[in-house]
């Protein structure tokens, strides 16, 4: 009977470090991710916070996974060793889960059953409060607005852009149009920002141009 106890109890003292362990890595990743940042430094992605505050927690789940054990250690070399993903991935983020992911495995694995679902459920309480926090993904416009008198039309098409909650520019202004530069949500469409910039010109109806950015 005392063999098949031993498992167990590793188990529990395994369970009760992580439940402090993980969440205090959560917060040091966090204030390291989110520390105060200096004038002139180029400002900070949300995706690459979110990364680094994952990597944070992957690193204390691994470290508790291996524990004292060297065979452990050498296992998460030879498996680190042998991953080649080389697929783009355009989130950061992605490669944090991916890499949680290989932690959650390797503590189910070794046996570390409780753990590895303990983790999860921590894992995907954090990615829920990172990305509740997250804004939304935008596509850059250039938005021409054609109107024989852009002077009185400028402040009603700003009105427009602002009930939408887009993000702009004005870019240029000249005898008969006004150029923007627009952020729109990914999800929005812009027929019905188009539709209201139209009824704007009552008998004569401003022309509605937008032209979608390419990515750098």
């Amino acid at each position: 009977m005392m063999p098949d106890l031993m498992p167990q109890a590793a188990e529990q003292v395994s369970l009760l470090e992580a439940a402090v362990r993980l969440p205090l890595a959560a917060v040091l990743g966090a204030l390291l991710a989110l520390r105060p940042r200096r004038a002139g430094t180029p400002a900070r992605k949300p995706a690459v916070v979110q990364t680094q505050v994952l990597l944070a927690v992957m690193g204390a789940l691994v470290m508790i996974v291996v524990g004292a054990s060297l065979a452990r250690a050498f296992g998460v070399v030879g498996i680190a060793g042998l991953i080649r993903y080389r697929a783009k991935v355009d989130d950061p983020k992605d490669a944090g889960v991916m890499l949680a992911g290989l932690g959650v495995g390797l503590a189910s694995g070794v046996g570390l059953v409780w753990l590895a679902t303990m983790a999860t459920a921590f894992l995907l309480a954090l990615l829920w409060v990172l990305e509740s926090k997250e804004p939304e993904r935008c596509a850059a416009f250039s938005l021409t607005v054609k109107t024989e008198d852009p002077a009185e039309l400028r402040r009603r098409v700003e009105a427009v852009l602002r009930r939408h909650n887009l993000d702009y520019d004005l870019r240029s202004w000249g005898a008969d149009e006004l150029v923007y530069s627009v952020d729109v949500p990914i999800a929005k469409r812009t027929e019905a920002i188009s539709g209201q910039l139209v009824a704007l010109g009552g008998k004569t109806p401003p022309g509605v141009v937008w032209e979608e950015k390419k990515a750098k």
